[in-house]
């Protein structure tokens, strides 16, 4: 890892972690500590590149086949590699495959990139995260062996204890919050070797207990809106990343493409992003429309669902 070093370009694969939920926008689209990370080494980079690969719901075997191939292929300076543990959280999961398609795909990005970034996912402090703990610790003790073989960096993010804080989870209790995704990418920038600009482990105030009532109020919502269309899909083998394409990814040609800011060589932060290359099926099409900082150029519209 080099001190202070400079990056030019950026993909990012895995799930709806890296796709960014819950850190919604005002548009209903997600942002994420991915697009958080990218903006900021674009504004200290001109002419960065980034590509966001990664949809919601996808397991270790589609992540493998269906983005670390794309991503390979842009050659990037960096690219973070998050998944397995949707495989973890499903009631029987080969621990095996998930160890065997991990290394897959890290074999394949490694040598195509400059610096190959692995995380050790957080979790939400509670009953899930007790009972899932044991696959989410062995996945993590590989990840730590497969970083060694192939010169990955990793970041640590199970070890960081705010990070299981409630506060920081959104009512879905499966995704982070903006704040939780603004720590995120300050933890990657510090272990990309960046200078530190906030202490991602910073502790939140003491917490007040919530009153019997209002627990019991989120338990049903939450149940509601998002337990019992988990438990839906499960029992139908649906996803809820089925029909979906990373937002930097065009599915008719299979084909990433990588957006660049709109304001490339401005001074400040990145207002928004342009599409660098059109998609090899579009014809003689030139840059694209500048569009909103956040998500790019999204193929379908973000909706607040599920894993």
């Amino acid at each position: 890892m080099k001190l202070n070093a400079s990056y030019t370009s950026l993909v990012a694969v895995g799930d709806s972690f890296t796709e960014g939920m819950s850190d919604a926008l005002p548009d209903g689209s997600y942002r994420g500590w991915a697009d958080l990370l990218a903006a900021r080494l674009a504004a200290r980079t001109p002419g960065f590149r980034y590509a966001n690969l990664a949809v919601r719901g996808k397991l270790i075997g589609q992540i493998a086949d269906e983005q670390a191939r794309a991503a390979a292929e842009l050659r990037p300076d960096v690219v973070t590699l998050v998944g397995g543990l949707n495989d973890t959280l499903r009631p029987k999961c080969d621990m095996g495959m998930v160890r065997g398609r991990l290394e897959e795909a890290a074999g394949r990005l490694a040598p195509a990139c400059g610096q190959l970034v692995l995380m050790r996912s957080p979790g939400r402090n509670g009953p899930v995260m007790e009972r899932f703990r044991p696959r989410m610790e062995e996945l993590f003790s590989f990840i730590d062996d497969l970083a060694a073989r192939h010169g990955a960096l990793v970041v640590d993010l199970y070890g960081a204890p705010v990070l299981g804080d409630q506060r920081l989870w959104d009512v879905d209790r499966l995704h982070l919050t903006a704040d939780g995704h603004r720590r995120v990418a300050e933890a990657v920038w510090q272990t990309l070797g960046l200078a530190a600009e906030d202490d991602w482990r910073a502790p939140l105030p003491p917490a007040t207990a919530a009153r019997w009532a209002a627990r019991r109020t989120s338990d049903l919502r939450f149940a509601r809106e998002h337990l019992v269309p988990w438990i839906g899909r499960r029992l139908t083998g649906r996803s809820s990343g089925d029909g979906r394409s990373g937002a930097q990814f065009c599915a008719r040609s299979g084909k990433a493409f990588w957006i660049t800011p709109a304001d490339d060589g401005a001074p400040g932060p990145v207002t928004g992003w342009r599409r660098l290359e059109a998609a090899p099926e579009v014809p003689g099409l030139a840059d694209g429309p500048d569009v909103p900082d956040g998500r790019g150029l999204p193929d379908a519209p973000s909706l607040p669902d599920g894993p």
